[in-house]
């Protein structure tokens, strides 16, 4: 018994790992599917993460208003695309500004804090915490080094978030498109997708379906909702310090946050770097305000609005994380989760039928 399962197992290992191969050999077969997934992955992650936090809306509106869902969802558009207009108008040349301006003066800003670290040094107060001056000289040295490497990267990742959407074409002709159509046929939607399942399971897919939509409604929906509760209070802080490039760091600090644990650490390294190239004072009140923030967020935003923290260990979050940024960058951490949710809520409902059907063979 224990011989022929391993070899079931062993067969079935092998035929995956020759599939695998088989599939490299003709990988001009792929070619189109990658082509699909790259163009229609921005489209799909925009509407996701729209269509989650207007789907309670639009339900409300219907039920307690006796609004039809489809006037519902027109006059949330309009409601949008109202917002849109007067951010074009206020928030976006303010932005557009900030990001040419960062790309452009970042070669500049290492040279900036060297300044700033070499004028501490020159402290009285702070010489006697100092090593000696050929220990200093090297540390200089190697900040000088990371710094560049920081800067190189949050002026790449901040060019290709901005470019990210740049097919403005492709985004406002399919998102509005697709989301009105998942707000409107949001439960046939379901029941279509339940009858893909053999009949005798379709209970089972029925419920797998419903728990994989509540895990990411309440992540998408219940993180937006409080990313965007942070970044209002950072704004306000950074306005009252006057912070350069504030609603650019406000942006970045917005989807940055997406990633748990992180995603916090992320969003505040250029606030502070920022911050400190004006000013050691300003960069201590831009850590200050980051801090500030994510406690309220943490202690008073995320347990009224999530209830419940991420049904996932810490460590497996970090290892998602990494392996999520090596393979898709920040697009990847901003994915991984929301796939790991529904990969294993898929697998261990997939298990529960192959165990339910297994224990009905045995018993016929």
């Amino acid at each position: 018994m224990i011989q022929n399962r391993f070899f079931r197992i062993g067969a079935g290992i092998a035929l995956v790992l020759l599939i695998i191969y088989l599939g490299t050999l003709v990988d001009f077969i792929f070619v189109p599917i990658r082509s699909l997934i790259s163009l229609t992955i921005v489209p799909l992650l925009i509407t996701a993460f729209i269509y989650y936090p207007l789907r309670p809306l639009v339900n409300w509106l219907e039920r307690k208003r006796k609004v039809k869902r489809s006037m519902s969802i027109l006059m949330i558009y309009v409601v949008i695309i109202l917002a849109l207009v007067i951010f074009s108008m206020i928030g976006w040349p303010t932005l557009r500004d900030q990001v040419t301006s960062f790309v452009q003066n970042t070669p500049q800003f290492t040279n900036s804090i060297i300044k700033q670290v070499e004028a501490l040094q020159h402290n009285s107060f702070i010489q006697q915490y100092l090593p000696d001056q050929g220990t200093s000289d090297d540390m200089l040295s190697k900040l000088t080094e990371y710094l560049n490497t920081v800067f190189t990267w949050l002026s790449d990742h901040i060019s290709s978030m901005f470019s990210f959407v740049s097919n403005v074409v492709l985004v406002i002709a399919t998102v509005p498109i697709m989301l009105y159509y998942l707000l409107k046929d949001d439960k046939k939607l379901s029941e279509r997708l339940v009858l893909l399942f053999p009949q005798k399971f379709r209970e089972d897919g029925k419920l797998m379906l419903s728990e994989i939509d509540d895990s990411l409604s309440s992540f998408i929906a219940g993180r937006v909702i409080v990313n965007f509760a942070l970044c209002v209070l950072l704004y306000i802080g950074f306005l009252i310090i006057d912070l350069p490039y504030s609603l650019l760091l406000v942006f970045l600090a917005f989807f940055l946050n997406f990633i748990p644990y992180i995603g916090a650490i992320l969003s505040a390294v250029p606030v502070a770097i920022v911050g400190f190239i004006e000013s050691p004072m300003m960069g201590i009140w831009s850590i200050v305000i980051v801090i500030v923030a994510q406690l309220i967020q943490n202690n008073l935003l995320e347990p009224i609005i999530f209830g419940n923290q991420l049904d996932i260990h810490p460590f497996t979050i970090i290892v998602l994380l990494l392996v999520g940024g090596d393979m898709g960058g920040i697009l990847g951490m901003l994915l991984v989760i929301p796939i790991y949710m529904a990969v294993k809520i898929t697998i261990v409902h997939i298990y529960r039928m192959y165990i339910k059907q297994k224990i009905g063979s045995d018993f016929q």
